[in-house]
């Protein structure tokens, strides 16, 4: 059977990962919903501020009774934040008002404690004038009512939940996170930080497809690891797919022995095969228990290029994400590559353009690790020289 084309096995996933971006909205509580993005316009749906109130701590008076000032008031009470509605203002009279207070009906200035000496509880002269409005934050001045505050799409930050805060909103409709499992498989695996035995090696496609999956806006909700035993990875898979709306596995997708992915989905309808591409060849997907399963093959390189090449931009579309956009850079030295497949070689920006940081071997972790793209290299060129313009793919950003 004939390898499938990159284009050819994403159109087949794209096709597979439909249900993700029809989920419904979430509505998140507003003091949760840093980071998610919004799937709707919000508008205000009150006045901002609420109510006329006082711009500083000072005294509420109608500005025509200190036309002509020093001159000396009653002070007849004090009206601090959240008192409720103030009495009304006498000509000729004070209120003592703090910061954000009500203005009393009649009082249209607000004099600042520094411009008035001789208080008293009962009086307080007023050593400098003030004009209609002077510190006093009128109704709606900041926001109105209907007045568009956040945008569809927008990827909430602070600034954002304090002014939908700021007018009420107790929650938001944003995009629904697709919630992810990941089985890793092999059991030569083992965790970071134990003692490996011969033959053992750390597993990083746990990790790395959880982290990968969550800067591309995904939930991850269980990440788990099999041994080569397919009862154990049936139980794994029965629950990922019991608590997610995508599965990812790593491993076992291959033509050796003790392939437990590929010997445990082929009974259910599961597909595998080549993808003309390097690295990331062997690829599998299925559908189990309603829920897309794609399996990546397990070396780390192959993995984390899967899923730049067939999974980010799918998740990062179902969770409102803007896609990342590809750059075309020169190359700073010549490149070859392998006929008739397509390669995606690590590469890392520079000041002169693009340069190679590593042969296409699917083991080389530390050569990830120090790349910031990948190139794409056509299955049909097998040549390139220094200064030719490439098409690069950058390698994961965080979705916050």
């Amino acid at each position: 059977m004939s390898a499938r084309s990159v284009e050819e096995h994403a159109a087949h996933i794209s096709g597979l990962l439909t249900g993700l971006h029809t989920l419904s909205p979430s509505a998140v509580p507003t003091a949760e919903a840093l980071g998610r993005i919004t799937c709707s316009d919000i508008a205000s749906p009150v006045d901002l501020p609420l109510f006329r109130n006082s711009q500083m701590d000072g005294y509420a008076v109608d500005a025509a009774s200190v036309a002509s000032v020093p001159t000396t008031l009653t002070v007849r009470g004090v009206i601090a934040a959240g008192s409720g509605k103030p009495p009304k203002h006498l000509p000729g009279s004070a209120f003592r008002i703090m910061t954000g207070a009500p203005l009393p009906e009649g009082a249209d200035a607000v004099v600042p404690v520094e411009d008035t000496t001789g208080v008293t509880e009962h009086v307080v002269t007023i050593e400098r004038g003030r004009s209609v409005g002077e510190f006093v934050r009128e109704r709606g001045s900041d926001i109105t009512t209907g007045m568009l505050l956040v945008t569809a799409g927008t990827h909430l930050e602070p600034r954002h939940i304090a002014a939908l805060s700021a007018v009420g909103l107790a929650s938001l409709d944003t995009y629904t996170k697709p919630r992810v499992a990941i089985i890793t498989t092999g059991a030569e695996l083992k965790s970071a930080g134990t003692t490996l035995e011969p033959g053992e090696i750390y597993d990083s496609n746990g990790p790395a497809l959880a982290t990968l999956a969550e800067a591309n806006g995904a939930d991850v909700v269980s990440v788990a690891r099999s041994s080569d035993d397919p009862a154990e990875f049936r139980e794994l898979l029965s629950y990922a797919t019991s608590v997610a709306d995508l599965v990812f596995t790593s491993g076992g997708v291959s033509m050796g022995d003790f392939e437990v992915v590929k010997e445990t989905l082929t009974p259910l309808g599961a597909h595998f095969g080549h993808v003309a591409m390097q690295p990331g060849g062997p690829q599998g997907t299925a559908v189990v228990n309603e829920v897309p399963v794609l399996s990546f093959p397990g070396n780390p390189v192959s993995t984390m290029v899967s899923f730049e090449v067939f999974a980010r931009g799918e998740l990062r579309r179902a969770a409102g994400l803007p896609e990342i956009p590809r750059e075309r850079l020169p190359l700073t030295a010549q490149l070859r590559s392998v006929d008739g497949k397509r390669q995606f070689l690590r590469a890392r920006r520079t000041a002169d353009g693009i340069e190679l940081v590593a042969g296409p071997g699917s083991h080389l972790v530390a050569a990830m690790a120090w790349a910031d793209v990948l190139i794409d290299v056509p299955a049909a060129v097998t040549e390139l020289g220094a200064g030719d313009l490439v098409d690069v793919l950058p390698l994961s950003a965080s979705s916050i």
